[in-house]
């Protein structure tokens, strides 16, 4: 087992390749070339499998700009492409397999101050820079802690994976330890447990456990089916408390015993397939219903999301 602690010195900007920059923009409309046997694929996908970002920030890159397909930029979603015959470039740098093909698969214990993102430009430490294995090539965390918030994240090559562990209709669950400042009263913790309504909608709800109140500060045990962006900070804020303190103990059955902050392992073949397992042998909590009413919800009234 494998552990890195070293952060390293922070990094400076790198200047974004000139290649890139001077490529003409020729078309922004999708690239649907057919493949002769009729092998297309996704582009979010293709450069999900190619270690570049999750599905989701994948999207983000492609609207923002980033990716080339033959040398024309490319903003539309729901592009595919033919992988035997076009190349894709991400800031001018092309796609290619990882060295062996191999998937990797890590648990990282992030400190506080540590950023996930791939950005080169990125001053601060990443997640990914504390992953020392010399064949992790070029990895990225599946879904987000904020850089003030510490505990478990995954990081991998495999998209697919990816996607599985951070999609709400799998059903992992990730359990946080959470402090607020002041005495959260019972009428405030259960409307963070039916769920309440953020910039994006109502939330699914959370299982939420006490443990410990005082007149200054409430210490929390809350375990979440869905991920919106920093979701527990806006939740609590809702009903008018603050969190000073945020740490992920619990991704599905994986937890945090024995991994010190700062440290990775690799994760296990059992673990791998319990995650891809979803809720399946998973404890179901309040939460777990409630989200399965709102996706219920959301078919009946065609507000579904498509695949």
């Amino acid at each position: 087992m494998s552990q890195a602690r070293n952060q390293g010195p922070r990094r400076k900007p790198a200047s974004r390749k000139k290649s890139a920059a001077k490529r003409p923009v020729k078309s922004t409309k999708p690239t649907e070339t057919k493949a002769s046997d009729g092998g297309l694929v996704r582009l979010n996908k293709f450069m999900a499998d190619h270690g570049v970002a999750s599905r989701r920030a994948c999207d983000e890159l492609i609207t923002e700009g980033h990716v080339f397909i033959d040398g024309e930029l490319v903003r539309e979603l729901g592009t595919k492409i033919d992988p035997e015959k076009q190349v894709v470039e991400v800031d001018g740098e092309p796609l290619r397999e990882a060295k062996g093909g191999h998937k990797r698969y890590y648990l990282l214990n992030k400190p506080a101050g540590v950023v996930c993102t791939n950005d080169n430009r990125e001053q601060r430490a990443r997640a990914i820079d504390l992953i020392s294995d010399r064949h992790k090539g070029r990895i990225y965390t599946v879904g987000r802690l904020d850089e003030a918030s510490k505990g478990l994240i995954i990081l991998t090559n495999d998209g697919d994976f990816a996607n599985r562990v951070m999609h709400p209709r799998y059903g992992v669950s990730k359990t946080y330890t959470v402090k607020l400042q002041g005495r959260i009263n019972d009428n405030d913790l259960q409307r963070v447990r039916e769920g309440v309504y953020l910039a994006e909608g109502k939330s699914a709800g959370a299982r939420v456990v006490v443990r410990k109140r005082t007149r200054e500060t409430s210490l929390l045990l809350v375990t979440l089916y869905e991920g919106m962006n920093r979701e527990i900070r806006r939740m609590f804020a809702s009903v008018g408390f603050t969190v000073v303190d945020l740490r992920r103990a619990r991704i599905g059955a994986i937890t945090d015993r024995g991994l010190k902050e700062g440290h990775w392992r690799f994760l296990t073949p059992e673990e791998i397939n319990g995650l891809l397992a979803g809720g399946e042998g998973q404890e179901d909590g309040p939460g777990t219903e409630r989200l399965k009413r709102k996706r219920a919800a959301r078919k009946a009234s065609g507000r579904g999301k498509s695949e």
